[in-house]
């Protein structure tokens, strides 16, 4: 077990932030008055897979902070990074100028995909915005291809593309999106490939998945064979495939990119969260010559792409970033993931035998532990019964978060087996002890 060097603040100021804490700030997906029942855990410092809070207790990255987390918390390749990019500046605007980290990156993404594909970065600061950018690409895309009517979506159900309006519109959770809906643009929903047969394409611009696995929908993982049909329907039919890989690329289905389990190319990707191997808010929607051609002319044409973020092509997102992927090179993390791939599957199997828990879903390194009662019935959703499993697994050493009651467990990828055997031995434990009463 490994912890910050750093020193933990004094109880003093921890109880201060804390009051501050309650007082002032509003959290992300949290009920805010159970919150304030509660004491939160400050953290202040982190080592590899490792983070400790303000009372010097440590714990294991469960869910790599958010799905974020690559190579450990403070490593001292991508610290460098942003160190050396911060002597000499931390932003400039990328609206009509450049600047050699965007550049850079740029280039090592799109060679990380097959020759004369995907050749086209634009650079935004989320997975909401990375989806927002293929959205509109392909909606002024069909406009200034001579089929305007092409302004539909096909999503799938229980998809999970983000919280902006665009994206919460291709979204299908509803516990997160149907307040939203009467603000949302229309799209068709589909639960599998084969009612895709059952459509009329002829309004269809776009089709967007979260390949291999959807995230937010419980780690619900695709059939074999699913991209591939895709793509072959998008053909037929001239329909833009996008592929939401703000969760699944950078190693964590096993390969560098989800794209790569069947070898399928989309028209648009989306990616996110990694691609800083966690340090700093930045993304990338990536595209075909064909597409980013379609935005050419003069400037009296209006062919211009309409759509843009202040942080766009950050300096320091864009440094951190390529560090992000020359480690990947470096310290060959995919290859020894693999071996991490297959002592994670064999654990797993026996924490499916534990008399609470209902399946475990797996794809790579991303696992859904979907717990329920000994008759095989989920729980209440009331509950919270997966919220309290996450709680109770802190005493044990593991922080990570729940999904109703799946139970997400995504490690960064330096972690090592007896680290992943101890997380997996806390959520064990964890779920006993909460299930149990």
């Amino acid at each position: 077990m490994s912890g910050s060097k750093l020193p933990i603040i004094s109880s003093e100021r921890a109880d201060l932030l804390v009051r501050q804490d309650k007082e002032l700030v509003w959290h992300p997906f949290t009920q805010m008055r159970e919150w304030m029942q509660q004491e939160p855990i400050i953290l202040v410092s982190g080592q590899g897979c490792w983070l400790t809070d303000s009372k010097g207790r440590c714990y294991l990255d469960g869910n790599s902070s958010i799905w974020t987390n690559v190579h450990g918390h403070n490593h001292p390749r991508l610290n460098d990074a942003v160190r050396q990019q911060l002597e000499r500046i931390a932003h400039t605007s990328f609206l009509g100028f450049t600047n050699p980290p965007a550049i850079e990156l740029a280039s090592k993404l799109v060679q990380l995909l097959p020759r004369h594909t995907l050749r086209k970065v634009f650079f935004s600061d989320n997975g909401s915005t990375a989806v927002e950018a293929a959205i509109k690409m392909t909606i002024q895309f069909f406009q200034q291809n001579g089929q305007p009517e092409k302004t539909g979506f096909i999503a799938f159900e229980n998809a999970y593309h983000g919280d902006t309006l665009g994206a919460s519109s291709l979204s299908g959770i509803s516990t997160f999106h149907e307040r939203f809906k009467n603000h949302h643009f229309s799209v068709t929903r589909v639960g599998s490939m084969q009612q895709l047969d059952s459509l009329n394409p002829c309004r269809i611009g776009g089709l967007i998945i979260e390949p291999m696995i959807q995230g937010a929908a419980g780690m619900r993982v695709w059939p074999q064979g699913m991209l591939k049909g895709l793509r072959e329907w998008c053909d037929t039919y001239n329909v833009l495939l996008i592929f939401d890989e703000v969760m699944t690329a950078f190693g964590r289905t096993g390969k560098m990119f989800a794209l790569e389990g069947e070898g399928i190319i989309p028209d648009l990707l989306a990616l996110a969260k990694g691609l800083t191997g966690g340090y700093m808010p930045l993304a990338a929607t990536l595209t075909t010559d064909r597409v980013f051609e379609a935005f050419l002319g003069s400037y009296k044409e209006l062919r211009t792409f309409f759509y843009g973020h202040s942080y766009a092509g950050n300096q320091l997102g864009c440094a951190v970033s390529i560090a992000n992927l020359d480690v990947f090179e470096e310290e060959e993390t995919l290859l020894n993931l693999q071996p991490k791939i297959s002592f994670f599957t064999d654990r797993l199997k026996d924490l499916a035998q534990q008399r609470f828990v209902r399946e475990i879903r797996r794809c790579g390194f991303i696992a859904g532990i979907e717990i329920g009662d000994t008759d095989g019935s989920p729980f209440d959703w009331q509950r919270q019964m997966g919220s309290k499993v996450c709680h109770a697994a802190r005493k044990h050493g593991i922080l990570t978060r729940s999904i109703r009651d799946v139970i997400v467990l995504m490690l960064p990828l330096c972690v090592q087996k007896d680290e992943i055997a101890l997380g997996i031995s806390a959520i064990s434990q964890a779920i006993d002890e909460t299930c149990g009463t």
